[in-house]
């Protein structure tokens, strides 16, 4: 038995600080897709923001695949066709765009390919999100994105300081009713309770019957934590949070270290 699905996390984990992926790490994934195993990349970003990622990996052939809102989608990464989509009602983004506005935090709703905002100074956050994801953005109020029936995610957007105090704010239910997670300290992501990257990486192995027990994922923020925890061998990244520190079945070097060769090379590669 050994490892037949790694799921990889991409901001701090497969991209540097310069937003590169190293030649080690590209090399290590060449091969360990050359030995049958499936690498999917696993992020908070749609697929338009992460294709081209793709492609410079060669993760773009039949049977190849990405997991992208953080669980909300699970995609054929050669076609982006789509094998699962979780997404909030109409009735959730009231809820949540109220929520934003009781406690003062820029916001706005993410659907599979576009951004929109119902904030007329639209926050630099926002228009940032636009940018790394690939993402057209557009002003919608309240009454119009009724028509839009299929939003993946919302999200608070703000100052990292100012954010966190927004976070420590929100109610207990929101919680409870909701998959919340923050993806850097900048955003903070809300998404149908049904969706996570733990729960889009038990799903794709259960699509592809490979057992849990098979699998491998490698993260660094708070929002890889229930993949770790679904995987069967759980990998930190050197520069990961202390919550995923403490649960990881193990610690590879940083994301300016090559950090996804090293774990592949310990646990996936077998030698000539």
């Amino acid at each position: 038995m050994g490892i037949k699905l790694v799921t990889i996390d991409v901001d701090g984990t497969l991209l540097n600080t310069q937003r590169q992926i190293t030649q080690e790490v590209k090399t290590a994934i060449s091969q360990a897709k050359a030995q049958g195993v499936k690498i999917v990349v696993t992020t908070g970003r749609p697929y338009l923001g992460v294709v081209d990622l793709l492609r410079e990996l060669s993760l773009t052939d039949p049977g190849d695949y990405v997991i992208t809102y953080n669980g909300g989608m699970i995609l054929a990464a050669d076609t982006g066709a789509e094998l699962k989509r979780t997404t909030l009602t109409y009735q959730d983004y009231l809820r949540i765009d109220d929520l934003a506005t009781t406690l003062g935090s820029a916001s706005h709703a993410v659907t599979a390919d576009r951004l929109f905002t119902g904030n007329r100074d639209v926050s630099p956050y926002t228009v940032e999100e636009s940018f790394i994801a690939k993402v057209p953005m557009s002003f919608r109020t309240r009454e119009e994105m009724a028509a839009e029936k299929a939003i993946i995610k919302m999200m608070l957007v703000g100052e990292a300081d100012a954010l966190d105090q927004t976070i420590r704010q929100i109610p207990p239910d929101i919680k409870t009713a909701y998959t919340t997670v923050s993806s850097s300290p900048n955003f903070f992501e809300i998404l149908n309770k049904k969706a996570s990257k733990g729960q889009g990486l038990t799903q794709l192995a259960k699509i592809l019957d490979i057992p849990l027990a098979e699998t491998m994922a490698i993260g660094d923020a708070e929002n890889d934590l229930s993949m770790l925890e679904a995987a069967g061998l759980a990998i930190a990244m050197g520069n990961a949070v202390p919550e995923l520190l403490a649960i990881a079945d193990d610690q590879t070097t940083t994301n300016d270290e090559h950090g996804v060769a090293v774990a592949l090379a310990k646990f996936v590669l077998t030698a000539d």
